[in-house]
């Protein structure tokens, strides 16, 4: 891929979403239109559903977006009337993965276990004590869908209101893993949750922590949310606190970056969110654990520092089950992107497509 595509956004909310609509129009239309089939597909969802049915079920989730984050409402509006796509349909360009949950749960008729769901993104964190400079860092890959890779940008923004902040997208999302000013770090990895319901998707969960000038205040952006599907979430601060957030829409488990190193993937790990977690086949267990004890492995033996997270992002040591995945079927998920963020010196490096295959770029805030 060539450099990262770098979108400067400034403004009121309305003025960014319609500077992003205007600028990626066509992009994001046609990553709606696919998201939007995928949310219809019995392979994708556990249900075989018509357009409008999955159109209503993002319609049933408008208001709780309404009264959680009003502004991002406001900036989705400016995305399009740029782009002429309705809100319901942009809010499965962000919250696609989370609406999954929602249409998986939608009726008392049993859903069948989808077939298409791979396990995306490996996520990691370095306490300050491992750091060899002293400060923590979060780092991760984004893996989605291989269709996803061409949409992916670095969104840059000042807006009117709040902190400046960098953050890892894709075209028509109003945000997903992200750095800002007053040094709070995001990160995220998919969970499948069977308990998914009409609620807040997660790129406007990151978007609302991304306004946040405490990590107090950006944990709760999670715990008091009514989440529509499920996500693992890692929180960092320029002073070192770190939390990683188990978030399913009925249950929730906070770990404390307590230690030097934590690692995560895509199966929960405390009972309460296992409970309401969707049954994993046996490779999805392996897929994930293999890149959990990977990542630890290579985070426990080394001198860290952000080239030491870029490398762990292009490690390919386990094949089919590596930190970079490869496109490839049933599952045709790839590594699109990665990031590593530095949250005290307010530095980013991200990179478009396959660590393995293309170059970081670094950014400071």
């Amino acid at each position: 891929m060539p450099p990262i595509r770098v979108l400067k956004l400034s403004g009121s909310p309305y003025e960014m979403g319609y500077q992003h609509g205007l600028a990626y129009a066509n992009e994001i239309r046609d990553l709606t239109e696919e998201r939007i089939r995928l949310c219809s597909d019995e392979t994708w969802t556990g249900r075989t559903l018509a357009c409008e049915e999955a159109l209503a079920l993002a319609q049933s989730c408008l208001e709780a977006h309404q009264n959680y984050a009003p502004d991002q409402m406001e900036q989705l509006e400016g995305i399009a009337a740029a782009t002429g796509l309705s809100v319901v349909e942009l809010l499965i360009t962000n919250g696609f993965t989370d609406l999954i949950d929602v249409i998986y749960n939608a009726s008392d008729a049993p859903s069948t276990q989808p077939s298409r769901i791979a396990n995306d993104c490996t996520s990691f964190m370095v306490g300050q004590a491992a750091a060899d400079d002293g400060h923590s860092m979060l780092g991760q890959t984004w893996d989605m869908h291989a269709t996803a890779t061409p949409h992916v940008l670095l969104i840059q923004s000042e807006p009117d209101s709040g902190p400046a902040f960098l953050a890892f997208s894709v075209t028509g999302c109003v945000a997903m893993i992200g750095l800002n000013e007053a040094g709070i770090a995001v990160g995220i990895n998919n969970l499948v949750g069977a308990d998914g319901a009409p609620g807040v998707t997660w790129p406007f969960v990151c978007r609302k922590i991304l306004s946040q000038t405490h990590i107090d205040d950006a944990l709760a952006c999670i715990t008091d949310a009514p989440l529509a599907g499920s996500h693992n979430y890692l929180l960092l601060d320029s002073e070192g606190h770190g939390y990683n957030i188990e978030a399913m829409t009925t249950a929730t488990h906070i770990t404390e970056l307590s230690g030097d190193v934590l690692a995560h993937a895509n199966q929960c790990l405390a009972a309460p969110t296992q409970a309401v977690e969707r049954p994993p086949s046996d490779e999805a267990i392996e897929d994930s654990q293999t890149r959990v004890n990977r990542a630890l492995t290579v985070l426990e033996q080394r001198s860290l520092n952000p080239e030491a997270l870029m490398d762990l992002t292009r490690d390919r040591s386990d094949g089919a089950y590596s930190v970079c995945s490869i496109s490839q079927p049933p599952y045709y998920s790839e590594t699109c992107g990665a990031v590593v963020m530095r949250p005290a010196t307010r530095e980013f490096w991200g990179v478009w497509g396959l660590p393995i295959h293309n170059a970081y770029e670094h950014f400071v805030l």
